[in-house]
């Protein structure tokens, strides 16, 4: 005979996905703080509003101009809000992940000394982007897996 998960397991799905959404967004939103702060960001006194010839570093990796920071604020902001509802969460799961991605791609096809690199983005930010685009993916996946309108039976 199949039975259901416990309510309990289903709640706490909901909080992990929930909890998973808030601490991404938190973390979007201390790259983008850290991004205006000397240190974190080495060649701060080059930073442009944007364009490839901000020479700004986050950790010394990371190409950073103020638009790029700013980003990374809004998009923290943006994820703590939809964390409020399970749904929420996983839209900016797999939504964040889609533009994660399509930014991936964006970065490996522009001239990174040319006009279409506004942001700016450098090789680091592609693959960083690339590691985030997927593994917000797989997060949101795995959420709906855990979550999903028809709780998968299981024999005992």
């Amino acid at each position: 005979m199949a039975h259901h998960e416990p309510v309990a397991d289903r709640l706490d799905n909901v909080a992990l996905a929930r909890t998973v959404a808030y601490l991404l967004a938190a973390f979007f939103a201390l790259i983008g703080i850290l991004g205006f702060v000397p240190g974190a960001t080495t060649g701060y006194d080059t930073m442009t509003f944007s364009g490839h010839e901000s020479n700004a570093l986050l950790f010394n990796v990371f190409q950073v101009s103020i638009l790029h920071n700013v980003v990374h604020l809004a998009f923290g902001v943006a994820g703590a809000a939809l964390a409020r509802t399970v749904r929420g969460a996983r839209g900016f799961l797999l939504g964040g992940g889609i533009v994660y991605l399509l930014l991936w791609i964006y970065g490996l096809m522009i001239d990174k000394a040319g006009s279409a690199n506004f942001l700016p983005l450098n090789t680091a930010d592609d693959w960083l982007h690339f590691g985030l685009g997927i593994g917000m993916i797989v997060l949101s996946l795995a959420m709906r897996t855990r979550l999903g309108r028809a709780t998968p039976a299981s024999t005992v």
